[in-house]
């Protein structure tokens, strides 16, 4: 990461439209998994997708066994997204095994430049602000990237939780 690199998260905004849909682009294009889950989210309908998160945010409308979470993108001094991330406000069981408080990503062009540690940083600062006070963080056994990320923020490790398909998340607890 550039030391002249301006990080900061903001709230989805429709103003960034195209430069949200050429990261969306980027994302469909790699053929890789959506992370954080909310990136899933179809955006043709761009000023609804918006509406959605700021919802999701206030609790409104959560589908059964959801929490309320904030999103937030990782933007640069020219506002070119970089990555996003998902807060949610409290633990589920399901979220206590295998979500976590925080799920991240960045975009795949942007990988392997120290955003990923700073977009975990921010949040924290963000979760910190929800009233969150020790965050879980998780990610998948071979997911190496995301391992040092957590543990360069703090993570400390917790047992392991076995999915069904015998995926293994490692489980982080990160004091705020």
């Amino acid at each position: 990461m550039d030391s002249s690199d301006q990080l900061s998260l903001i709230k989805p905004t429709v103003e960034l439209k195209d430069e949200y849909l050429s990261f969306y682009k980027e994302w469909v294009d790699s053929k890789e998994d959506m992370v954080p889950w909310v990136i899933q989210k179809d955006p043709s309908d761009f000023e609804a997708m918006v509406q959605f998160l700021k919802a999701n945010e206030q609790g409104r409308n959560l589908r059964e066994g959801r929490v309320p979470d904030s999103t937030f993108w990782l933007i640069n001094q020219d506002k070119r997204i970089l990555g996003a991330v998902n807060i949610r406000h409290q633990l589920t069981p399901f979220l206590l095994n295998s979500g976590g408080h925080i799920g991240y990503g960045i975009r795949p062009s942007e990988r392997r430049k120290g955003f990923a540690t700073k977009l975990l940083s921010l949040s924290l600062e963000k979760a910190k602000e929800l009233g969150i006070r020790k965050a879980l963080v998780v990610c998948d056994e071979d997911n190496t990237g995301s391992f040092k990320t957590i543990i360069n923020n703090g993570g400390i490790p917790d047992s392991d939780f076995i999915e069904d398909d015998g995926n293994i998340i490692k489980r982080f607890w990160i004091e705020i």
